[in-house]
């Protein structure tokens, strides 16, 4: 502490008694150094508790999109496990690290996901939550996991925060390294949709006028074969 002459306000050393300049009383104050320090201090603080609100506010709204949706049943749980398995198999480890360590799996519509109105759906995510809602009709027209690997590779893409066209082209581009070919899956009515709706979100795929479907992921179309047509429910 310094003491500052309240008359002709020169700083005077701390173990004056009166003002070297004008012999006036003097009073103590702080040091430039200090008085910074302490504002600084003050911001740390107002800082921290704001941040301390924010956090306390998300975490609350992250556990009430948990809590207001139910789990997975064990045997839901089961084929969750065999399709991230085949992506793990497949090559996409990074996708299935996310879909094993980060995930949190519902079966039903929290209430943010209810707000919303949607068509049928396979699954939903919410990023950056990491809450993917897994409906029943994941579980009821996918043909076998490697078509429930196939859903999820695309929900794990939303995970990354990709959005719709960017999902629904990684997995079209990615299908064949997946194992999702058209010549053992073409009847399935997942792969129906899903091409359908690759087509309504990334049409740039198909605009190769002599490949089926003028899908440019596709080989070229041979004389006679006749492209089949898709359906959606």
């Amino acid at each position: 502490m310094k003491k500052k002459c309240s008359n002709c306000h020169l700083v005077n050393f701390p173990d004056a008694v009166e003002c070297a300049r004008c012999e006036g009383d003097l009073v103590a104050v702080e040091s430039v150094e200090a008085t910074a320090i302490k504002r600084r201090s003050g911001f740390v603080v107002r800082a921290m508790v704001c941040v301390l609100v924010c956090g306390l506010a998300v975490l609350g709204f992250y556990f009430s999109l948990v809590v207001s949706a139910s789990s997975l049943t064990i045997e839901q749980k089961s084929s969750v496990r065999r399709a991230t398995a085949i992506l793990k198999e497949k090559g996409f480890s990074g996708h299935a690290f996310l879909l094993e360590n980060l995930t949190v799996y519902r079966s039903n519509d929290n209430w943010l996901n209810a707000s919303v109105a949607k068509e049928s759906a396979y699954a939903a995510t919410n990023f950056p939550f990491e809450i993917m809602t897994l409906y029943p009709d994941f579980f009821t027209y996918p043909v076998d996991d490697v078509e429930r690997a196939a859903i999820l590779l695309h929900e794990a893409e939303h995970l990354k925060g990709r959005d719709e066209h960017d999902a629904y082209k990684f997995v079209w581009e990615n299908r064949k390294a997946l194992g999702w070919t058209k010549d053992k899956y073409w009847s399935s009515p997942v792969w129906q949709n899903i091409r359908q709706q690759t087509i309504d979100h990334a049409p740039e795929l198909f605009v190769c006028e002599n490949k089926e479907y003028r899908d440019c992921t596709e080989e070229t179309v041979t004389h006679g074969s006749t492209p089949d047509t898709p359906s959606r429910f």
